[in-house]
Order: C-alpha cells, then structure tokens, then sequence
C-alpha cells in the first residue's frame, strides 16, 4: 500500500515536471513579432512658428572718447532726445589744460619757423654773393624745412586738442530714446567705455533664430509674417519689407538668424526687446519620414531599429523638424529600402523579429 503511494506520487512529480518543462519549451521558441514600416519619402510644406524678439534697426552705444570725471548728466533711460541735444558733459580741464599747452608749442614752432626763413633768405644772398659756401646754403634749408614740419605737427596738435574738448560734451547723434544708461555723474569715463544706449523708433525689424534643418525649406519661396499689434491693441500678421539670412550658423543652437526689416506703419505699438510671433509658410518639398513612435532616445543618442537577417539593428540617426502626424524628417542614417521598427522597445528585446507583412507609410500615422 505504501509502495503504491509512492509510487503515484512519483508518476504525478515527473508529470508536473514535463508539463513544465514543454510549457518553458513554448515560451522559448515563441517569437518576438514587431510591426515595421518602410522609410518613405512624402510631399510635406515646412509650416512652423517661432517667437522672435524686436530690435532697433539704428541703436548707437554712446561712449567716452576722452578720459575724465562726469560732471554731469542731462538725460535717463526712456527720455526722448532731439539730434544734438546734450547728454551729459566730461570734466573737461585736463583737455582745456592740454590745448594751451598745444597752443603755446604753436608759438614756439611759428617763431622757429620765422627764424629759420630769415636765415635762410640771409643765407641765400651771402651765398650768391659768395661769402658763405654751398654748404651753409643746405644747412639753413635743411633747418627752414625742419622748422617747417615742426609747425605743422604743432598746428594738428592744437586741432587735436580742440576736438577732444568738444569730446567732453557728448550729444545725441539723431533722434530717438535712452534706452539704457550705464554711467552715472562722478564716474570716471575713459576712452571706449560705454555710457548710454540710443535706440531710433522706427524703423524696426524682427530677429527670429530658424533651426539650420528648416532655413532651407523657407529660404527659397517660403513666406514670412509677423504677428504684431495695431493702435487697437489688436494683433495681425505683417509681411516684411526685406529681409537679411546670416550666413553662419550658431554652433551649439544649430540656428540661424533671419532679420526681418518691418514696415514703418505697422511698427507703432511696438519696442525693442519685445517678443513677437514669426510664421513660416514654406514650399512643399520629398522629405523622408518617420513616425514617432519609432524613435529611440537615450541621452544624447537617437536611433531606430532597422530589419536586418538576424533580426533588428540599431542605426544611429540624424533627425530634422517633428512636423506631428506626417512623422519627423530623417537627415541622414537611413536608406530608402530600411524597414523601421514601430515599437523599438519591442525591437531590442531577445529574440525578435520583424513581422512578415510590413506596415504601410499611410497606416502607421498616428
């Protein structure tokens, strides 16, 4: 009796043990099946907004152009000046100090000269007369000409110092606003050194920083607004007069600037440094897309998983602009007969493979 339960025992333990055993065989030989699609290239217009900022087309920063102490300023930030109106004035004795000195160098160097001409003019009769030789004659025109310089140099001297007085009253060199101020009276002002910023109110232009992947769509037969207010307080959409590309690219933003020059009557209720709305309508041009879904990120990587013979390969990817449902433009890693991974979670696991009748472009949007 014992010997039999045992032995039932046993038989239930290996048939427990085999049923496992074909239930793990199951699961390991069940695939991994992952839906793929194409890399397609469809007709998609570059159509995108970006915020852009307000500047000044004509902004000065005033600065000293002689050293001394402010001992006075005439305007603040905001005020409205006229052209030639004064700013603010330099302590202007060590200049004035300097002129005289350049005026009696003056003196000196015109009575030198005189001195020299009447020897020469002596020189030259003794000579002709044959009392002094050819000699002398070239030594007193040597001294007339060297006088002659030495007035001159001591003349532009006396210019110089002139105009550096003038230096000390700073005017405003057109019409327009005191943006900033970033000197005040009892500071010591020295060549070069900013004192004021001067900003004209019209005209004005947008500065709108444009990924270097989308300049190209827009560049070439795109259209360009800006979103402004009117005297209402409304907003519409102005086109620029003209507009500037630069033809260098930030190196860490990956952007380039677009200067966009407003119309003078559309820029009323507006000021520098203020935000404003740019859009970009561009052509409609092949790009080769993406879903979404497909991306992998990690970190700073960006890849897909690519079919391959033995299942999926990860492909390093350069993306460009994520224009929503039509999928995100593919730059560079990818060839026009890849099949893409739909969902690369599933893609890198152990095992899987791609599914045998591949997704179509159409139904893998979202």
């Amino acid at each position: 009796m014992s010997r039999n339960m045992t032995l039932q025992k046993l038989q239930y333990a290996v048939f427990a043990l085999l049923s496992l055993v074909a239930t793990t065989d199951a699961f390991a030989v069940s695939p991994i099946e992952v839906q793929t699609i194409q890399l397609d290239s469809q007709s998609i217009a570059a159509n995108f907004e970006l915020d852009g900022a307000i500047e000044a087309v004509k902004q000065s920063v005033i600065s000293a152009q002689i050293s001394g102490q402010i001992s006075s300023l005439e305007i603040k930030a905001g005020d409205q000046v006229k052209a030639g109106q004064l700013l603010l004035i330099i302590d202007d004795r060590e200049v004035m100090a300097g002129e005289q000195k350049a005026q009696a160098q003056l003196i000196q160097a015109e009575a030198e000269l005189r001195n020299a001409r009447v020897n020469l003019e002596r020189t030259r009769q003794l000579q002709s007369e044959g009392f002094v030789s050819k000699a002398a004659l070239d030594t007193a025109d040597t001294q007339y000409k060297a006088a002659l310089g030495g007035r001159d140099q001591a003349s532009a001297a006396v210019r110089q110092a002139s105009l550096a007085r003038e230096y000390s009253r700073v005017t405003a060199p057109y019409d327009g606003y005191i943006s900033e101020t970033m000197a005040q009276a009892g500071d010591l002002a020295t060549p070069g050194r900013p004192l004021l910023i001067l900003y004209a109110p019209s005209p004005l232009r947008a500065i709108v920083h444009v990924p270097v992947t989308l300049t190209n769509a827009v560049k070439e037969g795109g259209k360009v607004e800006v979103l402004v207010p009117d005297v209402q307080s409304k907003q519409h959409w102005v086109v620029p007069v003209s507009k500037q590309i630069l033809s260098a690219a930030d190196p860490i933003a990956q952007t380039i600037t677009w200067r966009l020059d407003l119309p003078t009557d559309d820029v009323r209720g507006l000021v520098p440094g203020q935000q404003v709305r740019v859009r970009f309508t561009g052509t409609a041009a092949k790009r080769p897309v993406i879903p979404a879904s497909a991306v992998l990120r990690r970190g700073e990587l960006t890849a897909v998983y690519v079919a391959g013979k033995q299942g999926f390969v990860l492909k390093i990817v350069r993306l460009g602009h994520d224009f929503g449902a039509e999928g995100i433009e593919v730059l560079a890693g990818l060839s026009p007969e890849d099949r893409i991974a739909l969902d690369p979670i599933r893609a890198g696991l152990s095992g899987a493979r791609p599914l045998a009748n591949p997704a179509s472009s159409d139904t893998s949007k979202p």
